[in-house]
This record gives C-alpha cells, sequence and structure tokens, in this order.
C-alpha cells in the first residue's frame, strides 16, 4: 500500500496563470513538469527505439495494463526484470490501469461489482480485471507510476449514468489504494464526473481524501468538445493539492496541452504524435499539421519544418518522406513519428521556458 507522500515539488508558479513549473521524483529519475508522455501501449512507443526517445528527450513514457495483460502477461515481463529492463528503457514509466478500455472495449466486456469481465479482443478468451487484478499486474510490470483502476466514463452519458459510473469508480479506487506495491512505486488516482460540474467537484474530493500520491483527470478526450474538455479541467482542478502532480489523461492536440498547462496541469500523454504519422501527418510550427501524403508535397524539397532540428528534418525532404509513404517503406512511418516526437518536446520545453520567463500567455498567441 502507498504512503501517499507527496515526491512532487513545486519549482515556480507563473504570474500570469495558474500555469507551473515542477519537478517529480521517481525511482527511475526526476521528471521535469509539464511533461508530455509519448504513449507505449504494449511496451514500446510504435516505430520508436528507446534510444531515440531519449535523444528526442522524452522523459517518461506509457505503457498499458490491459495490453501487456494479454501479450506478453505480466510473468513473464517480470521474470525478465520488469518491464523497464525488458523494453530496454531506464527512464521513469507510467502505467495506465485498464480503466479507459473498459469504456474502448464496452462490447467486449460485462460489469461486475468488483471489476470487469472482458472477451479478450485477440482470441475471445475471458478474463477478469478489477482494481486487485489491476494493481497486481503494474506491481508485476514494476512502472514507477500505477493508475488507480476506474471506470472510464462515456460520451454522451446522462447525468444519472454519469453518477453511477462515479460510484463504482470510487468504489473501485478506494479498493486499489490499498493494494500493495513495490518499494518506490507511487499511485494516481483518477477523477471522474463526466460533463457534469458537480459531479467532478464531488469526484474530486472524494479522491483526493483518500491520499494518493498524484491525482489524474479522467473522462476526457473520448468524444466530447474541445469547450466540454476545458470544463472539465475548470471544474476539477481548484478541488487538487497544489503540492501533488495533475495529470490530464489522453489529451492532446497542442493546444489543448496549452490550456491544460494555463489551468494548472502538470502531466499529458496522448497517441495523436506517433498515430498521425501513420497516417501521413506531421505537427510543424505553430501547433499546425501537414498532410505529407498530399500531392503539394511531391515535389516539395524541404524539410518537414524549417524550425525543427530533429535527424527527419535535417537529412530528408518532404518528397522524400511522402515517395517512401506511397510505397509503404516503413522508414517514412519512422521519420515522421521522429519529427512528431521531437515536435511535442520542444514544445513542453518552450512550454517551460515560457512559464520561466514569464512569457507564458505570449507564447500561447503563437499556438493555433
Amino acid at each position: 500500500m502507498i504512503d501517499g507522500a507527496s515526491h512532487f515539488k513545486l519549482l515556480q508558479k507563473s504570474t500570469e496563470c495558474s500555469a507551473r513549473l515542477g519537478e517529480l521524483e521517481t525511482p527511475h529519475g526526476k521528471i521535469q513538469t509539464p511533461v508530455f508522455m509519448p504513449v507505449g501501449t504494449r511496451g514500446t512507443v510504435k516505430a520508436m527505439a528507446p534510444c531515440e526517445l531519449e535523444e528526442l528527450g522524452s522523459q517518461i513514457i506509457l505503457g498499458n495494463t490491459y495490453h501487456l495483460l494479454l501479450r506478453p502477461g505480466p510473468e513473464l515481463i517480470e521474470k525478465a526484470g520488469g518491464l523497464h529492463r525488458f523494453a530496454g528503457w531506464d527512464h521513469p514509466i507510467l502505467t495506465d490501469s485498464g480503466g479507459f478500455q473498459v469504456f474502448s472495449l464496452a462490447g467486449l466486456r460485462k460489469m461486475r461489482p468488483n471489476g470487469v469481465e472482458f472477451a479478450s479482443h485477440i482470441d475471445g478468451n475471458r478474463f477478469f480485471l478489477g482494481p486487485v487484478e489491476s494493481a497486481a499486474v503494474q506491481r508485476a510490470l514494476g512502472s514507477d507510476i500505477v493508475m488507480a483502476f476506474d471506470e472510464c466514463t462515456p460520451y454522451p452519458c446522462s447525468y444519472k449514468d454519469a453518477e453511477k459510473s462515479l460510484e463504482l469508480t470510487h468504489r473501485w479506487e478506494s479498493v486499489s489504494r490499498e493494494q500493495p506495491l513495490k518499494e518506490g512505486q507511487q499511485m494516481f488516482g483518477i477523477v471522474q464526473g463526466s460533463v457534469y460540474p458537480e459531479l467532478r467537484e464531488k469526484s474530486a474530493k472524494f479522491i483526493t481524501s483518500l491520499n494518493f500520491n498524484g491525482y489524474a483527470i479522467g473522462g476526457v478526450s473520448v468524444g466530447e468538445t474541445e469547450e466540454e474538455m476545458i470544463h472539465a479541467m475548470d471544474w476539477t482542478t481548484p478541488f487538487l493539492p497544489e503540492d501533488k502532480p495533475r495529470y490530464l489523461m489522453g489529451v492532446g492536440t497542442p493546444r489543448q496541452i496549452y490550456e491544460g498547462v494555463k489551468r494548472g496541469i502538470d502531466m499529458f500523454d496522448c497517441v495523436m504524435p506517433t498515430r498521425l504519422a501513420r497516417h501521413g501527418t506531421a505537427f510543424v510550427t505553430g501547433g499546425k499539421t501537414l498532410a505529407i501524403k498530399a500531392a503539394k508535397c511531391r515535389e516539395d524539397f524541404t524539410p518537414i519544418d524549417e524550425n525543427c532540428q530533429c535527424y527527419a528534418c535535417r537529412n530528408f525532404t518532404k518528397a522524400y518522406i511522402r515517395h517512401l509513404l506511397n510505397v509503404n517503406e516503413i522508414l517514412g512511418v519512422r521519420l515522421l513519428s521522429i519529427h512528431n516526437i521531437a515536435y511535442f518536446m520542444d514544445l513542453m520545453s518552450n512550454i517551460r521556458k515560457a512559464i520561466a520567463d514569464g512569457t507564458f500567455i505570449e507564447f500561447g498567441k503563437t499556438l493555433i
């Protein structure tokens, strides 16, 4: 069971808004916040080698309990020395609890009072995942930050259904809080409540009363509008303690990250950089996206982004990367993935610098 202590140091608060600089200490290193965490669902950030992530400045990556439970299994990973050693990543790792799959795989699960009975999306075999089982898997994985097991409330959702889901989440997270973990592991609680301010406030007050090591805002980026996502932050962050890290789950675009930091959020994750890369899309200056497969790039012999110094932009042109994508060469996806991760790492570095310099609001004007 975690001790509930804070491993987070608040270094500086913005004079312009609620943005802040912090430092989160873990067994595998300190994390400078605000931070973006590339998603490595199955033990790898898609198309990226760990050394490339290091070179780009990635401080922490994610893994997913549900997917690693199915393949290759927590027993094998623990036997290998834990997820860090298994994946060749000697820096912090955060593991999601599987609560998002309660939402995303709704057609393959049956809700039970003490957890969820899933039919595997791989072969249909049935297995059970609840707060006890989720914590046990994450304990075996040896992640630095363990997430409590919750139900990611779907959208749209009636008030009555959101309230029912919240009660379930609160029960499950109370059980999660009592589970044994390995020395040094931290556990974050997750606030739910859908698009209802009173439920968000109720959840924030209850989850913080359990004294987790950090707190996440869940149930966002599930189909709601950007305005509703921002409201969820506005309704939740005032009730989260200042001396512990705050994590907005599954978000997002550069502008959404900026809006989160503006409201005092410290940690973000999203599959967007590598997912869009696989679809031939690059992030460029200002938070815009560029379709490299578009015909206009056929004879464009300039880098993806003139302002970027990543390996892809230093060495290759849009025309060449477009060619690779069109002939299904793996290198095309790899180069776009490198660039997009580089963009997000640079974005967070620039955000931290702007907070430190007192120019955060001005910096926001550069993002669409």
